[in-house]
């Protein structure tokens, strides 16, 4: 028998104890190692105000940089634009049966001494509204498709005049990392997170108090299954941002699956770009138009490797039935690529002021192409109203001067969107100098050069932001046509090129009718060019473009590989047996058709 001495109580204590501190450092050493695997799953990323932490499996592609930065200087003009508009009392109700137009930039308000008066009792004093601090009167966001939410982190800390941002994700990993990364930016009182499927988040909000003033959607592809829930929940008057990247698809390479997606057909051109946008516009303005509302696009660019709108969305019966005048289709030449717009209708005026719709007559091309005799392909419907609010992007262009320290590619920002605010407003699609040229084997020319001429002939003239060496003009086509047959009369093509029913031969074998002059016009080169403004930046490093989705979650790969380990259990006894059963039904038909 063993005898254990037994121990005097002072002795029993400093036992205890001992045990108590060593299961406190066992505890803590635990957790520490926790944290320390957690911390080292993620990397650190800084950008504007923001400190997050980005899960090593999701790469940081800082291309996306610009459009976040573009978002926050739009949603903070946005901001100070509908706090002037609530303060005059300009937002009209949705419910009511008044369809005047609601005006789009508050340099667009005529405010009467009355209307001062009455606005004094709802006045808001810009100097009390900080960045970071909620504001109750402020608006409310959506960013549907948060990832690690450092977009909405980003909005919290650096739009004034916010009442509540709401980031949502339909990956519960990606929510607690959105979690995370609220409580280390000290965003709790502002900011929340949300696990959701993003279009049923919106169809939530519709139609109540929650309903969202700005929803911001950037999703890996398109946007189309999105446009509905975002359309009718948004409120009145509220600003939608939608980013596309499903490019290849909007630019014409597929056009089947891009009338699918978009309803509308299209077609791989030089001025893909401008097409792409106009699609998508057209998209939001059929949808919106199913429920009485209607789009006014703010700001609509094309960008690297994706397309980028901020539209606001009003609601309006009488303004939806006009909604047909700003879609139009697209004859595009498939041999020089001159390109016709036919709008959708056409006002027949009546009695008075009065007027009504009806359907456009057409087609406005002959069956062949007056130019080089070739077919049209039929391209459309696209939108084919204006593409920016130029008011408004000249103080989006102003806020972002005024704040340069905030905005890490406030170069790039101020010179796109210079170049946005050059573009002639009522002349959709461009010429590219170079693709003219091209169709009939002329060395290409100088874009001063062929915008003096079209400046010296009368013609509105611009750029275009989506293209470099673009033209958007109002000259025909055969105008355009007539100073490249100019220009090759002093520059000639060879014969060799002049083959029998080709392009070159159809078109050069005219002689143009336009007086054509190519001296310097001043108005040839544009403001933002004068002023060395960064227009059309070159790529800062290899593989500048989209990245992949994030990977899952290891929960996610553990539940995916049992997944698929079921699936698979007896994968080859399952082939066996149906390559016997294959085989026996083989040897019966045989044996039938011998015994017959």
């Amino acid at each position: 028998m063993l005898l254990v001495p037994r121990l005097c109580p002072s002795r029993q204590l400093l036992v205890s104890w001992r045990r108590i501190i060593f299961r406190q450092i066992y505890t803590n050493s635990t957790m520490s190692l926790k944290n320390e695997g957690e911390e080292s799953q993620y990397n650190v990323v800084k950008e504007g105000k923001a400190d997050i932490l980005q899960p090593k499996s999701v790469f940081y592609n800082p291309v996306q940089e610009f459009n976040r930065d573009l978002t926050v200087a739009v949603i903070s003009n946005f901001a100070q634009l509908r706090r002037q508009e609530i303060k005059n009392n300009l937002l009209k109700d949705k419910k009511s049966k008044n369809d005047q137009e609601v005006p789009v930039s508050d340099t667009e308000v005529n405010i009467t001494g009355n209307d001062v008066e009455e606005s004094q009792k709802n006045v808001f004093v810009d100097d009390d509204i900080e960045a970071g601090k909620m504001c109750a009167d402020g608006i409310s966001i959506l960013e549907g498709l948060a990832a690690s939410g450092l977009r909405s982190i980003r909005f919290g800390l650096e739009i004034p005049g916010v009442k509540r941002i709401v980031t949502n994700d339909f990956d519960k990993t990606a929510v607690e990392v959105i979690q995370k990364n609220i409580e280390r930016n000290k965003l709790d009182h502002l900011v929340t997170s949300s696990f959701g499927d993003a279009s049923m988040v919106m169809y939530m909000s519709k139609g109540t108090d929650a309903a969202f003033d700005v929803i911001d959607l950037d999703p890996y592809g398109g946007a189309s299954q999105f446009l509905d829930a975002a359309m009718q929940s948004v409120s009145e008057g509220g600003l939608l941002c939608v980013t596309c990247t499903d490019m290849a698809l909007l630019c014409g390479n597929t056009p089947e699956s891009c009338r699918a997606r978009y309803g509308t057909m299209s077609y791989r051109s030089a001025y893909c770009k401008e097409m792409a946008l106009r699609i998508l516009l057209q998209s939001m303005e059929t949808t919106a138009n199913r429920y009485s509302r209607y789009i006014i696009p703010m700001i609509s660019i094309s960008a690297d490797f994706y397309i980028r709108v901020f539209v606001r969305v009003f609601t309006g019966a009488a303004k939806v039935k006009l909604s047909s005048l700003k879609l139009a289709n697209v004859y595009h030449c498939s041999g020089c690529g001159a390109f016709t717009i036919q709008r959708l209708a056409r006002k027949i005026p009546t009695k008075g002021d009065n007027f009504k719709m009806a359907a456009a007559h057409g087609p406005p091309v002959t069956d062949l192409c007056e130019h080089c005799e070739h077919k049209h392909y039929v391209v459309g419907p696209v939108w084919a109203d204006c593409l920016h609010d130029t008011d408004f992007v000249k103080k989006v262009i102003k806020y972002v001067q005024e704040k340069q320290a905030d905005f890490q590619t406030h170069k790039r920002i101020i010179g796109m969107l210079s170049l946005v605010s050059e573009e002639l407003r009522d002349c959709p699609m461009y010429y590219v100098i170079d693709d003219v040229c091209q169709q009939v084997h002329l060395s290409s020319f100088n874009q001063e050069t062929f915008m003096s001429a079209l400046l010296n002939a009368g013609f509105e003239v611009s750029m275009s932001h989506a293209e470099q060496n673009s033209i958007k003009t109002n000259a025909s086509n055969t105008d355009i046509w007539d100073i490249v047959r100019s220009w090759e009369k002093t520059h000639p093509v060879t014969e060799k090129r002049r083959v029998p029913g080709s392009v070159t031969a159809n078109i050069l074998s005219k002689e143009p009718t336009l007086k054509v002059s190519f001296e310097t016009h001043p108005g040839a080169k544009q403001e933002s060019k004068k002023q060395g403004l960064s227009r059309y930046p070159q790529n800062p490093e290899k593989f500048w473009g989209p990245k992949p989705r994030a990977k899952k979650s290891e929960v996610d790969s553990v539940e995916s590989m049992v997944d698929k380990r079921i699936k698979l259990q007896g994968k080859r006894k399952k082939n066996q047996e149906a390559d016997d059963s294959a085989g026996e039904q083989e040897a019966k038909k045989k044996n039938d058709t011998q015994d017959s």
